[in-house]
């Protein structure tokens, strides 16, 4: 009697068990849904990173088809369809763009601003690094930071058929739209943001 005692508790503990782990999401199922036509032109990618938030910050692996990301999401629409164009391309070459940061928020650009001050010793130094909320076409969606060597790369070499270019020398990973580019090639770059005339403002 007592060890069908025994054996009935191993049985209930087994199903309990088993229903427990039925009931895990898959990782596929934690994915986000990409619009019909960005997810036949999006390169594969790994698992979906959820750490983002509204300020604009972003977690590792975001890439530029990742409507759910308030810092994919709220860049301006023109050069966020050249990005997806180039990220498509390039996927194609093997290069994958991932997005270091897009969209910012105001209080999350002033946060940046006044973590360089506290990193250089003095606004006009942290100037050259980070712009202000007032003037960050990071605040305005007009810029965006893309990661890994290779993918700046490729943009360096191929961004302007796209309108896509770097705006600071000391910055090879701040890009911006600049359609006349298409036809005429980018402008020439500034040193850095101190040399910006909208960083005057």
């Amino acid at each position: 009697m007592r060890r069908l005692f025994v054996v009935g508790l191993l049985v209930v503990v087994a199903a309990i068990t088993a229903a427990g782990f039925s009931t895990i999401p898959s990782s596929s199922s934690a994915s986000p849904s990409l619009s019909a036509s960005a997810a036949s032109a999006a390169p594969p990618r790994g698992e979906y990173r959820a750490a983002f938030d509204d300020s604009g910050r972003v977690a590792d692996g975001v890439t530029v088809f990742e409507d759910g990301v308030p810092a994919v999401a709220n860049l301006d629409p023109a050069l966020l369809e050249a990005l997806r164009q180039a990220a498509t391309d390039a996927a194609g070459d093997g290069v994958p763009f991932v997005v270091n940061s897009g969209w910012r928020s105001p209080e999350y650009q002033d946060e940046l601003f006044q973590e360089a001050i506290a990193e250089y010793g003095s606004r006009e130094e942290a100037a050259r690094w980070v712009a202000t909320s007032a003037t960050s076409s990071h605040v305005s969606g007009d810029a965006v930071d893309i990661g890994e060597l290779d993918a700046t790369a490729w943009l360096s070499e191929r961004g302007a058929e796209y309108g896509l270019c770097q705006i600071y020398d000391n910055e090879p990973w701040h890009y911006e739209l600049r359609t006349a580019a298409v036809d005429h090639g980018c402008p020439a770059t500034y040193t850095d943001p101190s040399e910006d005339p909208r960083m005057q403002q």
